[in-house]
């Protein structure tokens, strides 16, 4: 057995940042002209992650995106996020 670094471990890390990323330039396209309002489940499909994923990545931007001021917003059905440029 070697001792290298398992390979799925640094897959998953880089396809997580790669799925943040891709949410986060989604949402500073589509605030560019001042602030936006959905529902994860209303974008699914255009950044291709599921609900919950964008709702977990929302939490990580709302702390880590300095582009960007994301606010949850309401709750009714589904969270309502709050997305406008920094």
């Amino acid at each position: 057995m070697s001792a290298t670094t398992n390979p799925s471990t640094e897959a998953g890390t880089t396809d997580d940042r790669s799925k943040e990323e891709r949410l986060k330039r989604y949402l500073l396209d589509c605030a560019e002209d001042g602030e936006m309002y959905f529902k994860g489940k209303f974008i699914s499909e255009d950044v291709n992650l599921s609900p919950k994923e964008i709702g977990a990545l929302m939490v990580k931007l709302r702390d880590s995106a300095t582009e960007l001021t994301v606010e949850k917003w309401s709750y009714t059905g589904a969270t309502t996020w709050r997305v406008e440029p920094a």
